[in-house]
């Protein structure tokens, strides 16, 4: 299972949201950059970077810091947020993410969103499936739908779609542990390389979530907070 620290760009600074509301954003570091570098000095191979302001804007705004973590370092990153255009995942790619993650996008635009995962190669676009209550949410979580979270990525999997983040925003930021029932009725009903996003704390749930079968587990704040430290996670990497 793939470790994955997550770096959260809110006007140019690694913040932490807490379920997705911007008003509980907590600045960890004014560098995103100095922080993927902790990240890869302690052995650590993959990043989730994703570009706050821009989820809530109609395009990618923080592509810059993107474009210095991917420059130097060897992180491997997938890139979310404000992914609304041809032109947004051009520029992602050039800023030297090796994958892309697609959620609100996938929604408002389910053909553009497929168009991409044709010229691109599902190896390299991730179904960004964030929900609230089983149901999916959008444009920075600021936006409720009537999708159901499985009948959703089910669509997706027909399309072409073989890996997928799923975050329940109710534990996003609570430091309550990960959404495990519902990952493993993905699991069940799915054959997506799942990864887990949202309310992991401990090492014990990291291992939780590799034997239920997750390709990967997200972790922010659980890092940030001192809960889980990097030499820890050095363990399963």
């Amino acid at each position: 299972m793939k470790i994955i620290p997550a770096i959260d760009i809110l006007n140019g600074k690694c913040v932490r949201l807490t379920q997705g509301d911007y008003n509980t954003s907590k600045i960890y570091a004014t560098d995103p950059l100095e922080i993927a570098k902790q990240f890869e000095a302690n052995g650590i191979k993959y990043l989730h970077v994703v570009d706050l302001d821009g989820a809530r804007s109609e395009h990618i705004v923080n592509y810059k810091s993107l474009e210095a973590i991917c420059l130097k370092t060897s992180l491997s990153v997938d890139f979310g947020g404000g992914i609304k255009s041809n032109k947004d995942v051009s520029i992602a790619f050039e800023c030297g993410a090796a994958q892309i993650t697609g959620g609100s996008i996938a929604v408002s635009n389910p053909e553009m969103f497929k168009q991409w995962i044709d010229e691109y190669g599902s190896h390299m676009i991730i179904l960004g499936a964030d929900c609230k209550s089983r149901k999916i949410a959008t444009h920075g979580w600021k936006e409720d739908s009537e999708i159901d979270v499985i009948e959703f990525i089910q669509e997706y999997e027909k399309r072409g779609i073989t890996q997928v983040i799923c975050t329940d925003i109710s534990r996003d930021g609570m430091l309550q542990g990960p959404a495990e029932a519902l990952y493993k009725e993905i699991l069940q009903k799915t054959t997506v390389q799942l990864i887990a996003s949202g309310g992991v704390c401990s090492m014990e749930q990291l291992k939780s979530l590799k034997q239920l079968g997750c390709s990967g587990a997200i972790i922010g704040k659980a890092i940030y907070e001192e809960r889980i430290s990097l030499k820890e996670i050095q363990s399963l990497c």
